[in-house]
């Protein structure tokens, strides 16, 4: 069955994390993305190794479904090649530092001299203005976003998620602009330029705290758990900061991942009451409205674990279930990936290479009724260079043999 980006081709010179969870997307949508790499490749081929000599998980993990070429940028035909392979391709996508791909000669304008229905697609760690020039990790974007202000304890320091909301949360970002440009050009026949700062996409996710500090100006947060408020949002520790109060309560045995995070909705109250065995908290006005348990939080939720530290989360998961109240354990990653579930939804998938052997690795979260995604390995490097510069290019078999002695793939 055709897949939905079929016949869209990608030159991706992304690397490390942001791009190439960008490309990866576009490739398990069905784009054919050919990955430049320098004749050393990407750095996380040999990063975070946990086996020797073999292409690590970091990059196995956010390069599969591509297909990889060898380029050195630096060497005038090496230009030459790319000059060429920008002329066939849809879109262009990197993650460099500003104005890396400039220096390179490829200015906006000249791509679009050489192709002007090329999709220039760029993620950078800030926008315009100070930030500019300054490195961007995912920690970074973590901190100049949002995030890292807002998580954590009150009484603690500011914390990073463990969700990669500022490399792969900027690749998703980077992903809908890409599949924008692609449609305007339907209509329009030009290409266009598609930018995604790292700082604003973690802003983008953090939203609600935007919200939350506007309406500090009328008076503290009820919703949160904080006894004090200042001029700007607290770390709130695990409270949802919604408008149905949450937070995660201990369960047996005790583990460090034995928590169950609990919603307390209106209508959840009368059966989780029963659940704890405290039935006369339903009529007790000091207890039986939205209104009258908000400035108690934390005894509410105390209650419950005193209930829940008694049985197996999964166990609570399941009584809790039993009356719609809306819940979730904690997963840990081992329990993640040996989740049966996640594996029949392929989210969770395993995948055959040819020098590691078998891994284990996130499937395509976004599901297609006509076109699935099918997760197929990651290349070895310059494994397509033949198939490429030969076959696609019309580079001799001696010129290739030049090439690579030159150090130009």
């Amino acid at each position: 069955m055709r897949k939905a980006l079929e016949g869209v081709r990608v030159l991706d010179m992304t690397h490390v994390q942001s791009g190439p969870s960008c490309t990866q997307i576009l490739a398990w949508l069905g784009a054919d993305v050919v990955k430049i790499e320098a004749p050393s490749g990407d750095i996380t081929r040999k990063q975070l190794r946990d086996l020797p000599d073999v292409d690590s998980l970091y990059f196995t993990m956010l390069n599969c479904n591509k297909r990889s070429i060898t380029l050195n940028m630096k060497s005038a035909r090496g230009k030459e090649l790319f000059t060429e392979m920008v002329k066939d391709f849809d879109i262009l996508a990197e993650n460099f530092g500003p104005g890396a791909i400039d220096r390179m000669g490829f200015s906006w304008e000249k791509l679009q001299e050489i192709n002007p229905r090329l999709i220039y697609a760029s993620i950078k760690g800030f926008g315009d203005g100070p930030y500019t020039h300054f490195k961007a990790y995912e920690v970074v974007a973590q901190a100049m976003g949002g995030s890292m202000a807002t998580t954590g304890f009150e009484d603690g320091p500011p914390l990073a998620t463990g969700s990669q909301i500022g490399d792969s949360g900027t690749g998703m970002h980077t992903v809908a602009g890409i599949l924008a440009a692609l449609y305007q050009r339907e209509h329009t026949g030009r290409g266009q330029r598609v930018t995604v700062a790292m700082q604003h996409a973690v802003l983008n996710l953090c939203r609600v705290k935007l919200r939350d500090q506007q309406r500090l100006a009328h008076g503290p947060l009820n919703e949160y758990p904080n006894e004090e408020f200042g001029d700007e949002v607290p770390r709130s520790g695990n409270a949802s900061g919604g408008g149905q109060p949450g937070w995660a309560v201990r369960c047996a045995p005790g583990g460090p991942n034995d928590y169950i995070y609990v919603i307390v909705q209106p209508v959840g109250w009368e059966p989780i009451a029963k659940l704890i065995g405290r039935p006369e908290l339903i009529d007790d006005p000091e207890w039986s409205t939205p209104e009258a348990r908000l400035n108690k939080l934390d005894k509410m939720f105390q209650l419950i674990e005193d209930w829940s530290v008694n049985h197996g989360k999964w166990d609570v998961l399941a009584m809790l279930n039993e009356h719609n109240i809306p819940c979730g354990p904690i997963l840990s990653t081992k329990e993640i990936i040996e989740d049966a579930s996640l594996a029949d939804n392929e989210i969770v998938v395993k995948v055959d290479h040819p020098e590691r052997g078998e891994f284990t690795t996130v499937g395509m979260p976004i599901k297609l009724s006509d076109s699935p995604a099918e997760v197929r390995r990651s290349p070895l490097l310059g494994e397509h260079n033949n198939e490429i510069y030969g076959s696609e290019l019309g580079v001799s078999e001696q010129e290739l043999a030049e090439l690579k002695a030159n150090g130009v793939i």
